[in-house]
C-alpha cells in the first residue's frame, strides 16, 4: 500500500537527529501538518552538550542544608513580597477562582524564575531535541515534550516556537510550564485568545493556580509541618511519590510528635532532610503532594511551602493565615 504524499515525504528527508523522521511522521499523521516543515524546525535545532551536562547535575542533586539557602535568601524574600504587592488584585482574583492562596502562586514563580527575571537561556527547540535524541536516560519524556511542543498550535506559544527560550529541560515562561502543562493546564485568563506564559500576568498566575488545583490542591489545607522523634522513631523509608498515605496518629504512634497540633486523623507522609542542625523530620500533607506534581523532589515542594509563608508574612503580617 503506498505511503500518503505528505507521509513519503517525510520519509525521504535526510535525517538530521537519530529518530527525527519517525516523530515527524507521527506530528504528521496526528495533527495534519507539512512534513517539510516540520523538518525545517527540526533541522534548526542544535544538540547542546551544556544541557546534557545540566541534566546531569541539578540543583535536586544537592542536601537540604544547602538547597535552601539557594531559594530562601532575604532577596527573593523582599522581592516575592513586592511582586505580590505589586499584582496583588490579579493574584488575590485569581487566588480565590483557583482556591489556592496567592503566596504559593507567587512562589512557584519566585523559585523557578526569580519573578520572571530568569526565564532560561536556551532555546526551547534545542533542548527538547537534545535531551528527546541525545539524552538515553530520559528520551522518552522529552520526545514526548518535543511532540506536544510540535504539535501545540501558535496560540498557547508566546511566540514563533523556533524563537522559545527557556530552561536546559525545554520549561517556558514565569512559570516554567512544559509542552504538555501547556497544553493540559495553561490558560487564557486574560481573554485574548492566547495562552501567554511570558507576557500575561494573568496567564501566569491562573496556570500555575489551575495547575494546582487540578492535581488536587485542597483549599484550606496544610502542607507541611515539622515532626519531633522520639526514641521508638525509626528513619522513614523514601516513597515513590508524596501521596499521603496513613493518619497523623498512625506516624505518632510510630514516635513522630507534630511541633504544633494537627488533626490526628489527616493523612501524612514522614519526610527526613539533611539539616544544617542534622536530621529533620517533616509531616507532610495533600497540598506537598500538588507540589511535588510540579516538580518530584521533595526539598522543591519545602522551599516552596516556606517561601510562600515568608512572603505572606511580609505582606499580611505574620499570623496572617
Amino acid at each position: 500500500m503506498a505511503l500518503p504524499l505528505m507521509f513519503a515525504a517525510a520519509s525521504a528527508h535526510a535525517e538530521t537527529h537519530p529518530g527525527q523522521a519517525a516523530l515527524v511522521r507521527e506530528v504528521a499523521r496526528d495533527t495534519g501538518k507539512n512534513p517539510a516543515a516540520l523538518n525545517k524546525l527540526l533541522d534548526s535545532a542544535k544538540k547542546q552538550q551544556s544541557i546534557i551536562d545540566a541534566m546531569n547535575r541539578p540543583a535536586e542533586g544537592k542536601q537540604w542544608k544547602d538547597y535552601r539557602p539557594i531559594f530562601l535568601t532575604e532577596e527573593r524574600i523582599a522581592a516575592g513580597a513586592e511582586f505580590y504587592r505589586t499584582h496583588r488584585q490579579l493574584l488575590d482574583a485569581i487566588g480565590r477562582k483557583y482556591g489556592v492562596p496567592p503566596e504559593y502562586i507567587v512562589a512557584i514563580v519566585g523559585v523557578e524564575t526569580f519573578y520572571g527575571r530568569n526565564t532560561g537561556k536556551y532555546k526551547v527547540l534545542d533542548a527538547l531535541t537534545t535531551l528527546a535524541f541525545y539524552y538515553p536516560k530520559r528520551a522518552p519524556f522529552f520526545r514526548g515534550e518535543l511532540k506536544t511542543l510540535l504539535e501545540l498550535p501558535s496560540n498557547h506559544l508566546g511566540g514563533p516556537l523556533d524563537t522559545l527560550t527557556g530552561s536546559y529541560a525545554g520549561a517556558q515562561g514565569w512559570g516554567q510550564f512544559m509542552p504538555t502543562s501547556i497544553r493540559e493546564w495553561g490558560v487564557d485568563y486574560d481573554g485574548d485568545g492566547r495562552i501567554d506564559m511570558k507576557g500575561s500576568m494573568g496567564d501566569i498566575f491562573a496556570s500555575v493556580a489551575n495547575y494546582f488545583a487540578q492535581h488536587g490542591w485542597e483549599t484550606g489545607g496544610p502542607v507541611a509541618a515539622r515532626a519531633q522523634p522520639d526514641r521508638r522513631a525509626r528513619a522513614p523509608e523514601v516513597p515513590k511519590n508524596w501521596k499521603p498515605v496513613a493518619p497523623v496518629e498512625s506516624f505518632v504512634a510510630d514516635g513522630f510528635a507534630p511541633v504544633k497540633h494537627l488533626d490526628p486523623g489527616r493523612d501524612a507522609q514522614v519526610l527526613r532532610l539533611d539539616g544544617p542542625s542534622g536530621d529533620e523530620y517533616w509531616f507532610t500533607f495533600q497540598n506537598f503532594y500538588v507540589i511535588t506534581a510540579y516538580n518530584r523532589s521533595p526539598m522543591y515542594a519545602l522551599a516552596v511551602d516556606q517561601l510562600a509563608q515568608e512572603i505572606r508574612a511580609r505582606v499580611k503580617g505574620p499570623n496572617a493565615r
